[in-house]
């Protein structure tokens, strides 16, 4: 290890099999560090997204190196698998190192079915669920919500949806932050934002998000799988999906504001996609706000769609919730940036860390983990494409010591939609993927095309890797049986 090398014109050294660092040059005010292998980041495209790594370094009050995961992939200012804290009284907030998904993330629900008990019913069930999760762009949900009954959603989250019915204890209970952040301001987001989400809660929405149905195919750790209520052959369903049009505004927003105000930032950014302010200042403290809000609404949302899935498989299996029993193992973020205290030189200290396209990954012990999880670590779950399989993880005491404790989020894309939908042309995707055992719904034959497994690295080697690294360990595979996109 320790081999110095250019990829492109990026000088990168191999510090680890599964670690590249970028070391700082120029503006950087810190390294940057790849978890990678070397074969995977001299692919296509990596010198875009390891530039938007050493972009993020520029940032005024970075703690740090500026991180990425195996999934990197490029995206609006940071790249999404993305990672970076900032120092909470000196360091900046920016909405591209959240995303315009405010809150997009995974929910897992387990069930007290196994893989026998829905044979021949994955078709119905999909159809089911089809045609009571609505997907795609701009899809409407059954909920109209006023909006003193909206500005409900984005203070208290999951709170909303069981205080209506829509959520138990214990789904609250295993979501991330209780499903509602603190310090949510409805008040911060815009009308626009507010009337693009009123029709939206309890909806899919399009691209990479989905319902899937799947079963527990292989179980790697039978101590930490019982932990998580997990066992082969079991049924489960994941839900992937965030904040819709709502969180989509309020990014749009703040983007727009603090870029009128780079003038006034006291260094230069490398680039304007990186538009960010201060996270003591006004516009810091409103975004946050802000975000926050629209991270509740996401929050609300996965639970909605959790209660609509439990009763489309009590209609098509006829069975009542003791037999289906489909409960939340754990729900969480992607895209969201928090104030967290992290050990820096054996000294606690608060930072803001931004996570894009990246997952919270704490240790056993943590105070943040759930209490029925604190003995184990914190779950983590990573989706791949629709075609080959998801895994459960665990996070571990080395994350938190190097990435602030975080790890991957999932496959990350090798093409663009325009590309993945050119190489479909005169291909039945839907076809194909039933030839192989997994149904699949969608509202756009487009949508298969852009999210096809080819259009995806093997979620397999990416989390090969950040078990390699140390920052994560598995608990069990999944494999998809049917899927419901947008």
């Amino acid at each position: 290890m320790g081999c110095v090398m250019k990829i492109g014109d990026i000088e990168v050294e191999v510090v680890h099999p599964f670690k590249i660092k970028i070391p700082a040059t120029g503006g950087m005010r810190a390294d940057g560090i790849i978890y990678t292998t070397l074969d995977a980041l001299k692919q296509e495209e990596s010198a875009q997204c390891m530039t938007q790594v050493m972009n993020v370094a520029h940032l005024y009050g970075i703690v740090g190196p500026s991180m990425a995961m195996p999934d990197i992939h490029w995206g609006y200012g940071f790249p999404i698998g993305g990672v970076a804290a900032f120092d909470v009284k000196e360091g900046m907030i920016s909405p591209g190192g959240v995303g315009y998904d405010i809150n997009c993330g995974v929910r897992l629900l387990r069930s007290g079915l196994s893989r026998t008990d829905i044979q021949g019913k994955v078709e119905p069930l999909i159809h089911q669920l089809f045609w009571d999760l609505p997907c795609g762009v701009g899809a409407r949900g059954r909920l109209k919500l006023s909006g003193p009954e909206m500005k409900k959603v984005l203070k208290n989250g999951s709170r909303w949806a069981l205080d209506n019915g829509y959520a138990r204890e214990e789904d609250v209970a295993n979501t991330e932050e209780g499903g509602a952040l603190a310090g949510a301001d409805p008040d911060s987001v815009s009308e626009r934002a507010l009337k693009r989400g009123s029709n939206q809660l309890g909806t899919v929405g399009s691209g990479n998000h989905f319902v899937e149905i799947g079963y527990v195919a292989e179980v790697y750790d039978e101590y930490l799988a019982r932990a998580m209520g997990l066992h082969l052959n079991q049924v489960t369903v994941g839900i992937h999906c965030g904040s819709r049009g709502l969180g989509h505004q309020v990014c749009d927003d703040f983007l727009h504001q603090m870029a009128r105000n780079l003038p006034d930032l006291p260094f230069e950014l490398p680039d304007k996609q990186l538009a960010c302010a201060p996270f003591k200042s006004h516009a810091g403290q409103e975004y946050f706000r802000a975000m926050n809000a629209a991270a509740n609404f996401a929050y609300c949302n996965r639970q909605i769609l959790t209660h609509w899935t439990r009763q489309a498989f009590e209609k098509i299996l006829q069975a009542g919730p003791a037999t289906i029993a489909l409960e939340v193992v754990y729900d969480v973020a992607h895209n969201i940036a928090k104030v967290e205290t992290h050990n820096l030189a054996g000294q606690p200290r608060q930072l803001l860390v931004h996570r894009k396209g990246v997952t919270r990954a704490f240790p056993p012990g943590h105070p943040d983990v759930p209490p029925v999880y604190r003995s184990v670590g914190q779950p983590v779950f990573i989706p791949g494409d629709m075609g080959r399989c998801s895994y459960v993880l665990v996070g571990t005491e080395k994350a938190m010591e190097e990435t602030f404790g975080t790890t991957c989020h999932g496959a990350g894309r090798v093409l663009s939609r325009h590309r993945a939908k050119r190489l479909a042309k005169g291909r039945d995707i839907a076809q194909e993927m039933k030839e192989r055992g997994i149904f699949v719904k969608a509202g756009q034959r487009s949508a298969l095309a852009e999210e096809a497994s080819y259009a995806y690295k093997d979620v397999s080697k990416v989390v090969e890797t950040v078990e390699g690294a140390g920052l994560s360990k598995k608990v069990a595979k999944l494999i998809p049986m049917g899927v419901i996109k947008g």
